[in-house]
């Protein structure tokens, strides 16, 4: 019942948060938790690693610009094409590096992801190169919704992302998941039961891509664009950090984590400058410059205070304070 009365507390805020705040920018926000998410079903709940979930996240933003700007589908079309080109992406590179463990399958996602890199760089009439796609239509959802103004476009976005997170937790807590839970603990006793472990890794995997694929699909139709930093290893490591700061293995964990990192990186020169002008330091007006520090200080933190996360700390501490 705690969690339900939080996921309602979470949904009345998101719904006034655009009356507040700036609505492409909150858009924007809920795309990368989405990704986090998605990241998170991976690593959190059945323990594979993967340093290569940029290449889902880029490859869908370049499969839907394309649908949306070059090959004119409609807003709906264009985000299922690009949750199908990281699903296809997705089970490529899965069923290869399925067949190692631990750091070993670390490895191959990443070295598979950088090919997708080096790939999209190269391929400039589909990806703009190093320009970027620029000039990605929003359209008019199913033909009557017209996304042109941001705080419609705000609540769509929020309707993805309720709905895909509700898949997360239909997943997780469905036979399917508990057995991917099995995997996680242990997975030589879930060889032993007859599970076809690398079935499940390579289905788990794919649903991680297909996920993170409908969020990074979606931030393009956000921002009007896609470029290549969205499929830099850089961004696997921004979304592990994202899963790490609020909570592996939790729900809303990762969703937190992606709030505090994107708004770091975007709002602390404000803040800093803010600071400055409340008392009169002048440091404060170059803090906007040091972002990765800040953001490497508050994994420090994390690491050394929160070894769960924030949301898994204080999930720790609710449960100790339970009577026995």
């Amino acid at each position: 019942m705690n969690k339900k009365i939080g996921y309602l507390i979470a949904l009345a805020i998101a719904l006034a948060a655009p009356f507040v705040g700036y609505p492409v920018f909150l858009s924007k926000l809920l795309c990368f938790a989405l990704f986090a998410c998605a990241f998170n079903l991976l690593i959190g709940f059945t323990g594979l690693l993967s340093f290569g979930h940029a290449a889902f996240f880029g490859v869908a933003g370049y499969v839907a610009g394309n649908a949306l700007k070059v090959w004119g589908l409609p807003t709906e079309l264009g985000l299922l094409a690009g949750v199908a080109g990281a699903a296809l992406v997705g089970l490529v590179m899965g069923a290869l590096a399925i067949r190692r463990q631990g750091i070993y399958f670390s490895m191959i996602t990443l070295a598979l992801a950088q090919m997708v890199y080096f790939g999209a760089l190269r391929a400039g009439e589909f990806t703009g190169g190093e320009d970027g796609l620029q000039g990605v239509p929003r359209g008019k959802l199913l033909g009557t919704v017209d996304l042109a103004n941001d705080t419609t476009l705000y609540f769509v976005v929020l309707g993805i992302c309720v709905l895909a997170f509700a898949l997360i937790v239909r997943t997780v807590h469905s036979p399917f998941g508990q057995v991917l839970k099995a995997i996680k603990e242990n997975e030589p006793r879930a060889i032993s039961l007859g599970y076809d472990v690398d079935k499940y890794k390579l289905l788990a995997f794919v649903l991680s891509a297909a996920i993170a694929g409908l969020a990074g699909a979606t931030k393009t139709l956000v921002l009007g664009f896609e470029t290549l930093t969205d499929v830099h290893w850089t961004m696997s490591g921004l979304v592990i950090l994202m899963t790490l700061v609020g909570g592996m293995g939790t729900l809303a964990g990762p969703m937190l984590g992606a709030i505090i990192i994107i708004a770091l990186e975007n709002k602390l020169g404000d803040w800093g400058t803010l600071l400055a002008q409340l008392t009169g330091i002048e440091w404060f007006n170059t803090i906007g410059e040091a972002v990765n520090m800040v953001v490497g200080l508050i994994f420090i933190i994390c690491v050394l205070l929160f070894r769960r996360g924030i949301i898994g700390e204080f999930i720790a501490l609710a449960g100790k304070r339970k009577p026995v």
